[in-house]
């Protein structure tokens, strides 16, 4: 595993996104020491003695290259700055404790030794997942007590639970002394994910939790895990990057995200490659003529049309990038939504709508972004154009009777770090 960075860039945005429905009402990035002090004391008086520490792993919007992942393609994602935290403090008695103050409910007590798959604890299934995993690689982990609060939006194709599972791996990590690398926890952050959850995700959302870094976004090879920090600074060139979340939850696991997945690996089995990574952009057409000829189903042939054609779209932004022209991309991001909606056919109205009513409202590109089926879109805008895009897409959504979405800037943010 490999890492490189481009020239650094500092991006001249840093403010955090508050739950307003608007670009202009934000509060500083940086976790104050206030709220440090909060999670201390609350964990001390859950578990009756104080944390060893406090971490944070930040959620991630993606640029480009959607559904590559996990065909061992290219992605583009950045770190936002909201962010779970976890307080924690080990055990060696194989007891673990895990406590959310954002899910109604006590603690979740469970024994580690008893962890095994597919056994539902809701939201504690993401952390719990990361314990098993750890175990399961050898690891010593005896137990601990965990207390996690998080900013990052469920259910909106931001990544909330990779940053559940970064946090507790990088938390584990460190008082444990395991010595692992941030692509490793992410890694294994995804193997709770896949074997112990049950949801059939690539690992781009752990890397962005795990990898990113400050005013960059991150090209990934998911392929061999190789890196390359993208200086991401829009506002030096006069834009912003937009997140909308629709409010309207997406859940991974509901089977149409592995039936893709499914779908994808059969476009490959049928074109004799290990991967569709293995397609080059090239020789789509032919690729696809021969998926026709063998009868393979059509949604397989749209499935491969899209992976194909997003990992070419990932070069093309980072070409566009490397060059300093991060207008060019707007017609990019548009073309993967097109290929999402109609090739992947992982949209809904409401972020078809968000697509639409920035577009005619002047932005210069468009696209949902994370797993589809709800959750966010992306939207390059001129700066000085932000403001009334936003009002733009709120008045669409009005219109429509749909729920006001939330909107922010996304701003390029430090991956997983230990805080206290």
């Amino acid at each position: 595993m490999t890492e490189t960075s481009r020239p650094t860039a500092s991006s001249t945005e840093n403010a955090e996104p508050t739950a307003a429905s608007s670009t202009g009402n934000t509060e500083p990035t940086a976790v104050s020491s206030a709220e440090d002090g909060e999670l201390t004391a609350s964990f001390a008086e859950l578990y009756g003695r104080a944390p060893e520490g406090i971490w944070a792993a930040p959620g991630r919007v993606n640029l480009i290259g959607e559904y590559t992942d996990f065909n061992d393609g290219f992605v583009m994602p950045l770190a936002l700055p909201h962010t779970a935290r976890a307080a924690v403090a080990r055990r060696t008695d194989g007891e673990l404790r895990l406590h959310s103050t954002d899910v109604p409910g006590g603690v979740v007590q469970l024994r580690i030794d008893e962890l095994a798959p597919h056994q539902g604890h809701g939201w504690a299934a993401y952390p719990a997942g990361v314990v098993w995993a750890l175990r399961a690689a050898g690891h010593p982990v005896t137990g601990a007590d965990i207390q996690l609060t998080s900013t990052v939006p469920t259910g909106a194709g931001l990544s909330s639970s990779a940053a559940l599972e970064v946090v507790t791996a990088l938390a584990l990590n460190d008082l444990f002394e395991l010595g692992l690398s941030a692509p490793e926890l992410a890694v294994l952050g995804q193997r709770a994910e896949n074997d112990f959850v049950g949801v059939p995700c690539g690992v781009m959302d752990q890397m962005a939790s795990a990898c990113c870094t400050e005013g960059h976004a991150l090209h990934l090879d998911t392929r061999d895990l190789t890196q390359c920090q993208i200086p991401f600074d829009l506002a030096a060139q006069g834009l912003r990057l937009l997140v909308v979340d629709t409010q309207v939850k997406h859940a991974l696991g509901d089977g149409a995200y592995a039936e893709r997945r499914a779908g994808c690996e059969a476009g490959a089995a049928a074109l004799g490659v290990r991967t569709l990574r293995e397609v080059p952009y090239e020789s789509l057409g032919a690729a696809l003529d021969t998926l026709a000829a063998a009868g393979v189903d059509e949604s397989v042939v749209r499935y491969v049309r899209h992976v194909v054609s997003d990992n070419q779209r990932v070069e093309q932004v980072i070409a566009l990038l490397d060059v300093g022209d991060a207008r060019a991309a707007g017609p990019v991001l548009n073309a993967g939504h097109v290929s999402l909606r109609d090739d992947l056919r992982v949209s809904c109205p409401e972020l078809d709508l968000v697509v639409s009513a920035a577009n005619e409202a002047g932005a210069l590109g468009a696209r949902m972004t994370g797993g589809g089926f709800g959750g966010s879109a992306i939207v390059l805008v001129e700066q000085e154009q932000a403001d009334t895009v936003a009002k733009s897409v709120l008045e669409a959504f009005a219109a429509a009777g749909h729920t006001t979405p939330r909107i922010f800037p996304a701003v390029p943010s430090a991956g997983a770090r230990r805080l206290v």
